[in-house]
């Protein structure tokens, strides 16, 4: 019907509308410009670069951990008590707020400031990353209520291929016309930033903030506008029987196997799939020599790939299921890493490669390409099968779980990698952790249900 047509397409804005927090502020501008300012302030301070460099990232570190924490112990308990209540919408918007404040502050962060600006720069980016996370879960639970259980898949392999390409949009306008070189002063097209923002000050690059907080405001209007509240009976908020609710979810994990099976699953995955997003710059700056316009190219090629693979993906999922998605995807993902380990400029596994050839390049690319392809297609499939283990009536609930299992240990991946690499003295060998985490994700899949918990 045209309704859930117009429904259906609601709920994919949300996609979009808040896809650049992640591309833009997490992983591409943003986060390495606070490295950046960071980085300044400790040298200023008296430390030398690597040292002032090591304080940066571990800054930039303890906040995600405190905003991961923050959402992993709170998200059980809100999507609780929005089911208690019949209502998720209202936390959809409450949340956009913290989105948006969180992220047009940003703006603020301007370079030479002080270590209270870089707490204030952290608090900020925690509030926007608790807001984004938080309204996610909210608009997840929405799925199970958009249609038949058979087309899940392609709606939600739809919703991720949509985000991932406005993603993608807002991060070639980013670089295009506003995010300034430190050096040169002008964007990618060699020109100065737009509406006379200032290089020097780093206006263009500070942008980043407004932009993705207006980028929000504008593309969540066809979502508030088609998306409506599920019909179920609204009740007024009653604490205890909400906390009840979630105490019995919780302890009926021991006799719901697929369920148990899957949560600890993706705990392990999406763990090591996120530490591959978040260190991949770093491995490419560090074992290749990348530059940032060549990262910032890289991240474009894995966009692309994800919002395809992630259609694709939904697709085939709606025809067998997103078991098998889910199980190909992370058998994809061990083998990039397994490259990644073996790989330098010379060589790949002791086969010679000639270090000043652009090989090398074309092969991380390729890798690259693989990540976007791999991880669109297994967040997109993921969503699914959490959707086939629940009910439109206890889906935020669920999907509170499913944040935390996704939070939960969030810290187990960058912790790894920072031992390995510190024992090894290997940037390269750093990853291996990740081939095991993957590795553990795929065996717990095997003790998965196809369907879930949905009948036969």
């Amino acid at each position: 019907m045209v309704g859930d047509r117009k429904r259906i397409w609601g709920w994919y804005f949300f996609d979009w509308a808040s896809q650049p927090y992640n591309t833009l502020l997490l992983t591409f501008i943003f986060g390495p410009y606070f490295a950046e300012i960071a980085r300044g302030y400790y040298m200023g301070a008296g430390l030398d670069e690597e040292a002032a460099k090591a304080a940066a990232q571990a800054y930039w570190g303890w906040g995600l951990a405190i905003a991961s924490v923050s959402v992993a112990i709170l998200a059980p308990i809100l999507g609780a008590i929005a089911d208690g209540t019949g209502r998720r919408l209202i936390w959809v918007w409450t949340f956009s707020a913290f989105y948006v404040v969180g992220s047009f502050g940003l703006w603020w962060v301007a370079p030479g400031g002080t270590e209270g600006m870089l707490f204030w720069a952290v608090c900020l980016f925690g509030i926007g990353f608790i807001g984004m996370e938080f309204a996610t879960i909210f608009t997840n639970a929405l799925m199970p209520s958009l249609t038949q259980a058979d087309d899940l898949g392609a709606i939600s392999g739809t919703g991720f291929a949509f985000g991932y390409l406005g993603g993608l949009l807002a991060l070639v306008i980013m670089l295009l016309f506003f995010a300034e070189g430190a050096d040169s002063g002008l964007t990618l097209l060699g020109t100065p930033p737009l509406f006379g923002l200032d290089p020097e000050a780093r206006e263009g690059t500070r942008f980043v903030g407004p932009f993705t907080a207006i980028w929000f405001v504008i593309f969540m209007i066809p979502f508030f506008l088609w998306v409506r509240e599920p019909h179920t009976d609204r009740r007024p908020l009653h604490l205890g029987r909400a906390f009840g609710s979630l105490r019995d979810l919780i302890r009926s994990l021991r006799y719901r196997k697929s369920l148990s099976a899957y949560l600890a699953s993706a705990l392990f995955y999406r763990d090591a799939l996120n530490a591959l997003y978040g260190f991949g710059g770093v491995y490419a700056s560090g074992v290749l020599g990348w530059s940032i316009i060549q990262i910032g190219i890289f991240g474009i090629v894995g966009a692309v790939t994800a919002m395809v693979a992630a259609f694709i993906g939904g697709r085939v999922d709606r025809a067998i299921g997103p078991k098998p998605v889910i199980m190909a995807s992370i058998i994809v993902l061990i083998l990039v890493c397994l490259l990644m380990v073996g790989m330098t400029r010379e060589g790949v596994w002791g086969i010679p490669l000639d270090p000043a050839s652009s090989t090398p390049d074309q092969i991380f690319f390729a890798c690259g390409a693989l990540i976007g392809a791999a991880g669109g297609s297994l967040q997109a499939a993921s969503r699914t099968m959490m959707a086939r283990h629940t009910t439109p009536d206890r889906a935020t609930e669920a999907f509170g779980l499913y944040a935390l299992s996704g939070k939960v240990a969030s810290f187990m991946s960058p912790a790894l990698i920072a031992l390995v690499t510190t024992i090894s003295g290997s940037q390269r060998i750093g990853i291996a952790p990740l081939v095991v985490l993957f590795l553990i994700g795929l065996i717990l899949l095997t003790f998965v249900k196809p369907k879930g918990e949905m009948p036969a």
